[in-house]
């Protein structure tokens, strides 16, 4: 359905609204893919709270100019859908990931993340980056560690003199039986 100039106008400052505050944004060519597939992949990136388009190129680098997704302009080309990460920078790229591995139709074609153009093949480094919660338990785990150890260190003096008077007096009973 073609699209007048309001609802062109409408779109592109959608799409540039969700793009001012996304952290990634991955482009994948979906030629092929049914519109039952394509419900199933917005269902499971709203649930991952990714934001999901399909733009005409052209309105879509319109939409991205002037924000740090600008560098994706020239990867856009043919029939794409567009992601972005509002929240976790890695969330974009997992549910294409996944969903591509059932549906190889799908074909990330570019990744951006924090201003900075990456190939498709980069998708399962982005892919494979933590989430917030991840992050902040091996922050917890890294900031842990130290008073372990020095618990540990403190703690092993007194037992260690527990078990010396132990041995003696295992020894003095022996000597004595």
């Amino acid at each position: 359905m073609a699209l007048n100039l309001e609802d062109k106008k409408t779109l592109v400052a959608e799409v540039a609204a969700v793009a001012s505050r996304a952290q990634s944004a991955v482009a994948a060519e979906y030629r092929g893919l049914s519109v039952s597939q394509l419900t199933e992949l917005r269902s499971k990136a709203r649930a991952a709270g990714v934001y999901v388009r399909v733009v005409k190129n052209s309105l879509a680098r319109r939409a991205v100019a002037g924000t740090s997704f600008e560098c994706m302009g020239p990867a856009l080309k043919g029939p794409l859908v567009l992601a972005f990460s509002r929240d976790d920078p890695g969330a974009a790229a997992r549910v294409f990931k996944a969903f591509s591995k059932d549906n190889e139709k799908l074909v990330p074609t570019a990744v951006s993340l924090s201003g900075q153009l990456l190939s498709a093949r980069d998708l399962d480094r982005v892919a494979n980056l933590p989430t917030r919660e991840q992050a902040l338990a091996t922050l917890m785990g890294v900031m842990r560690a130290p008073i372990q150890k020095l618990v540990g260190t403190l703690a092993a003096a007194p037992s260690k003199l527990v078990r010396t008077l132990a041995a003696v007096r295992d020894q003095k009973q022996a000597a004595a039986a």
